[in-house]
C-alpha cells in the first residue's frame, strides 16, 4: 500500500494573503509545537472560479484553510456542513477538510462575542457589509438594539440589514456618504473595511464627535496604529483593533483544529513579537 504523509497544510485564501499577518503568526506556534504542519497563504484574486480552490482543499495533505476578504461567504457555500454560526451569518472563516467534505466554522464570530464582553448596544453602526460584518452582526444578535449599515454596495447593505431583522433587530441602510451623520449616536461603531490600512487615512467614522459610552471594533490591523483606533483612544473610549481580533479568532481555532493547550500562550507571544517587529 502507497505511504502517505499524514494531513499537514493549512492555508490562508484571500486576495491579498500573502500580505496578511496570520502566515507570520501561525508558522512559529506550529513550528514550536513541533507537529509538523505549515500554514501557507493563497491569493485567490477576487471573481476567480473557485471550483479549483475547493478541489485543493479536499487534497488528503490539507487540514484546514482560513478565508479572508472576499472569499468569507463562498466559504459558507461550499461547504458540505456548517456550524450554527456560519448558517446564520452566511460567512466562514475557517474550512476545515473531513474526508471528502468540508466543513465550515467562524471564529469572527467567537472573537467579536468575546472583545464585546456581552455588552448591551443600543445602537451600532456597522461600516462595511462584508463577511466581518456580518460576523459581528451575528455576535450582537439579542445585545442590540438598533443597526445602522453602510457600505458602497447598496445590495450588500440590504443584505445585512436583512439578516439583521431575520435576528430580531431593528435595522436600515444607509449611504455610504450618510455614515458619518449617524456616528455620534452610535454605542458601538464597527469599521468592517479596509480604511485604516493606509497610514493617511482617517478614522473610518470621519471627523465626527463619537458618544462617550461608544465601543469601537476595528477589524483592520497594520503595521502601525490606524486611525481609527488612534482616534477612539484620544477620546477615552474603549476599543479592539485588529491584532486583538486576530488573536481572539486564531484562539477559538484551537479546540476545532484540535491543537494542545499551550497553543494559545504561544499565539500570545508570537503576536507579540509581531507586532514589535511591525
Amino acid at each position: 500500500m502507497e505511504n502517505r504523509m499524514p494531513a499537514h497544510r493549512l492555508f490562508l485564501i484571500g486576495s491579498e494573503a500573502s500580505s496578511a499577518m496570520s502566515p507570520g503568526l501561525w508558522s512559529p506556534v506550529l513550528e514550536q509545537l513541533g507537529n509538523s504542519w505549515t500554514y501557507e497563504a493563497w491569493d485567490v484574486p477576487a471573481g476567480q472560479d473557485m471550483s479549483g480552490v475547493r478541489a485543493a482543499m479536499l487534497e488528503a495533505d490539507v487540514v484546514a484553510a482560513n478565508v479572508t476578504m472576499p472569499h468569507k461567504q463562498w466559504a459558507a457555500r461550499t461547504a458540505d456542513a456548517a456550524t450554527e454560526q456560519v448558517r446564520l451569518s452566511g460567512a466562514s472563516n475557517l474550512l476545515v477538510r473531513d474526508g471528502r467534505r468540508l466543513l465550515a466554522h467562524n471564529t469572527d464570530i467567537t472573537a467579536v462575542a468575546e472583545l464585546l464582553g456581552g455588552r448591551h448596544q443600543r445602537h451600532a453602526l456597522m461600516l462595511g457589509a462584508g463577511g466581518a460584518a456580518r460576523a459581528a452582526l451575528v455576535a450582537l444578535a439579542g445585545l442590540a438594539d438598533r443597526i445602522t449599515v453602510a457600505d458602497k454596495d447598496p445590495l450588500a447593505s440590504r443584505q445585512l440589514v436583512d439578516l439583521a431583522t431575520g435576528l430580531g433587530m431593528e435595522a436600515a441602510a444607509v449611504a455610504w456618504a450618510e455614515a458619518r451623520d449617524h456616528a455620534p449616536g452610535a454605542s458601538l461603531i464597527v469599521n468592517a473595511t479596509p480604511i485604516g490600512k493606509g497610514r493617511s487615512d482617517e478614522p473610518a467614522w470621519g471627523p465626527a464627535e463619537l458618544s462617550p459610552d461608544a465601543f469601537v471594533y476595528d477589524f483592520v490591523y497594520a503595521g502601525h496604529t490606524t486611525a481609527t483606533i488612534a482616534g477612539a483612544r484620544a477620546r477615552g473610549l474603549p476599543c479592539a483593533d485588529g491584532w486583538d481580533h486576530l488573536r481572539a479568532q486564531a484562539a477559538a481555532m484551537i479546540p476545532i483544529l484540535g491543537l494542545a493547550p499551550e497553543t494559545g500562550a504561544l499565539l500570545g507571544r508570537a503576536l507579540t513579537d509581531i507586532r514589535v517587529e511591525s
